[in-house]
């Protein structure tokens, strides 16, 4: 009921504000200024009225997408999906996105790399939009080697909101193809200079916990940059609470739902 609800209370706000809009200049000004009020701003009615036509549509055109999100159907999703997005050929990125996602709610990493073909072919940009989703489904599918030259053929391509996550994940796919060297670079730079604090967090984690006992030739340098990257975390959240405000940023997003054992141990680690 949830898209349902949002629906009648979109449209009952907006009839609301429309309903205040024309009435409350008869109610409050005087006949002789009701003329000008309507001369200055009555492009705020054609504007409004476009809006409540325009949220109806889109809500009438994608309402059974909303019932079966509703009812959590995911073999009955994917069906729906595929209909409009291979079948019809509509590789919009938000519908990608959203067959993706509900083939890895069914643990199918093959149908994702499958959708990833289809879609390189018919609309490659799509592809790099949705590279995190991508590619972590062959990380699930334990496809380490094609999990790193997926991400490191993109780390430098897609758009710069994802260009840290990307790195982060090209880090991650080294080191779970064994890597260990290229993996401790990759996180070394996140730990020093990434912008976003859990991107920080998680790689100076790894650096700490795994890197620094993996290769003991580089254990200084490794630690060395993971206390630097913890510092950064620490300054910028310095209470759990604050990290996990920002991870709740993330909340809805696949590739951060997959790491939840290891946000739970970078947690432990920074606050102890």
């Amino acid at each position: 009921m949830k898209f349902k609800f949002i629906f009648i209370l979109f449209n009952t706000t907006l009839i609301l504000f429309l309903a205040i809009l024309v009435l409350l200049p008869s109610l409050m000004l005087g006949s002789s200024l009701v003329g000008s009020f309507w001369r200055i701003n009555w492009p705020l009615f054609p504007a409004f009225s476009a809006l409540f036509i325009a949220f109806n549509v889109f809500y009438f055109i994608n309402r059974r997408l909303f019932s079966l999100l509703e009812k959590e159907d995911w073999p009955a999703l994917i069906r729906y999906l595929e209909a409009r997005v291979i079948q019809k050929g509509r590789y919009s990125s938000r519908l990608v996105r959203l067959l993706a996602n509900t083939y890895l709610v069914l643990s199918d990493s093959a149908a994702v790399v499958s959708l990833e073909n289809k879609t390189a072919i018919a609309k490659p940009a799509v592809v790099d939009d949705n590279a995190l989703v991508f590619g972590t489904a062959r990380v699930l599918g334990k496809d380490f080697s094609g999990a790193v030259r997926f991400f490191e053929v993109r780390k430098d391509t897609v758009k710069a909101g994802l260009k840290e996550w990307v790195r982060w994940y090209h880090g991650f796919a080294l080191l779970l193809n064994r890597q260990y060297e290229e993996a401790g670079e990759e996180f070394s730079f996140l730990a020093r200079v990434a912008k976003d604090g859990v991107i920080t967090g998680l790689s100076s984690y790894f650096l700490s916990e795994t890197l620094a006992r993996t290769l003991g030739g580089k254990r200084p340098e490794f630690r060395e940059d993971s206390s630097l990257g913890r510092e950064r975390v620490l300054k910028a959240l310095p209470r759990l609470k604050d990290w996990n405000r920002e991870l709740s940023r993330f909340s809805t997003e696949i590739y951060v739902v997959a790491l939840s054992k290891y946000m739970e141990e970078t947690s432990r680690w920074l606050y102890h």
